[in-house]
Order: structure tokens, then sequence, then C-alpha cells
């Protein structure tokens, strides 16, 4: 797929952040493709459904093997607005998307760039294509807005800083 493709998908991602923020949730979005028609789409829903595994990734994917009618989500790309986190990682693993195209890098828990390398190690069962840093801008400026909104929310309430 061309770069113009990715950035096309990545922006449908993004949108999907932006509905995230707007329902309190951290801003991230996730699109699921399979012969560049979508197949899942997911954005941040982890406050809203007490559900600590409702990540983007995650419900994309799980709406995919609703379509699909399998666990196995072979030649798909799935995009993503921020780096995976392990959990997510891991399901992109075990679900054998093809390729992984992500914008922000995620510095503290990312799986691609920091200490765990999900994505990249080889002795996995299947092995993932990634290209990060698609519209890595847009998708960075959506996150860095939102926490700079919750940490001035805190300020003015008196109550302690996000870290």
């Amino acid at each position: 797929m061309t770069r113009n493709n990715d950035e096309r998908w990545m922006h449908h991602a993004i949108v999907l952040a932006y509905y995230a923020q707007n329902q309190g949730e951290v801003p991230i979005g996730a699109i699921l493709v399979l012969n560049n028609k979508v197949i899942g789409k997911g954005w941040n829903q982890p406050i809203e459904s007490h559900d600590p595994t409702a990540h983007a990734e995650i419900i994309a994917l799980r709406q995919g093997g609703k379509v699909l009618r399998n666990y196995r989500l072979t030649e798909s790309v799935l995009y993503v607005t921020l780096e995976p986190c392990a959990m997510c990682a891991g399901a992109i693993v075990y679900s054998r998307v093809s390729r992984l195209v992500y914008g922000a890098r995620a510095s503290k828990d990312g799986t691609i760039n920091t200490c765990l390398h999900t994505l990249r190690d080889t002795r996995t069962n299947h092995h993932v294509q990634v290209n990060g840093g698609v519209l890595k801008t847009e998708c960075s400026n959506i996150l860095t807005h939102f926490f700079y909104q919750k940490r001035a929310e805190k300020r003015i309430h008196g109550k302690t800083i996000l870290s």
C-alpha cells in the first residue's frame, strides 16, 4: 500500500480518536482494513465501558473477527493513532494482522520502540509488518492537547496533576 493510502486510512482513525476524546476517553482511534474496506473500527472506551481491555485496537480487532467470522485476520491492516501497548500488541500478533500502521510513538508504554519490542520479536509465532509515524504530528497533537486540558482541569480544581 502506498503512503497516501496509509494517510487516508489514518485520517479515519484520527476521526475516531476525536470521538473518543468527546466521550471523555484518551483520544486513540483504530481502523482495521481488508481489501481496502473497513472491517473493524474502534476508539478507546475503557472509562465508559468499565473495561480495561476496551482499547481502540482491541475493539477494532473484535469487530473484524465478527465480520470475517474468524479470529485470524490475515491480510488485514490495522491503522492506529498511537503505538500499541503490550496488551494490544499481543492481540495484533495472535489475530495475525499482516500490517500495523501507527501514528504517534508511545514513549512510555509502546511495544515497538520501547524495551518490549513485541511486534519486532522474531520469537513470536507471527510477524507483523510495522510502519510508524504516519501523520505522527496530527496524532501526537491530539494526545498532547487532551492531556494538557486534563492537567489544566486538575490545577483549576486544586487536585494533583496527572503524571
